[in-house]
C-alpha cells in the first residue's frame, strides 16, 4: 500500500476540518478531523524528522489554524484554510517528507 506523504495528511486535516465544521454546522466534529489528522500527521512527522521537527511541526500546524481566523477576515474563508493549508504542507515537504 502507498503511504500518505504527511505534508497531504496535514493539508487534509486543515481543508478537511473547516469543510466538516461547515457543512454540518459542527465545529467539534470539525475539531475531530483536524485533531486526528494532526495526530497522524505527528506520527509521520516524528519518525521522518525526529521529536524536535514534529514538535515544531506541530506546533505550526496548530499556529495555521489559528492564524486562518483572522486570516479569513481579510481574504476569505476558503482563501484563508487553503493558504495555510498549504504553508503547512510546504514546510512538511522541506522538513520530513522529501527526506523519506
Amino acid at each position: 500500500m502507498a503511504k500518505v506523504p504527511a505534508a497531504a495528511v496535514a493539508a487534509s486535516g486543515l481543508i478537511g476540518g473547516y469543510g466538516v465544521a461547515r457543512w454540518t454546522k459542527k465545529r467539534q466534529l470539525g475539531g475531530v478531523v483536524l485533531a486526528a489528522a494532526g495526530a497522524t500527521a505527528a506520527q509521520q512527522w516524528k519518525r521522518q524528522a525526529g521529536g524536535k521537527a514534529a514538535g515544531a511541526l506541530t506546533a505550526a500546524y496548530v499556529a495555521a489554524f489559528a492564524g486562518s481566523h483572522p486570516l479569513a477576515k481579510k481574504v476569505g474563508a476558503w482563501p484563508a484554510v487553503f493558504g495555510v493549508a498549504g504553508a503547512v504542507a510546504l514546510a512538511s515537504w522541506a522538513v520530513a517528507d522529501r527526506r523519506a
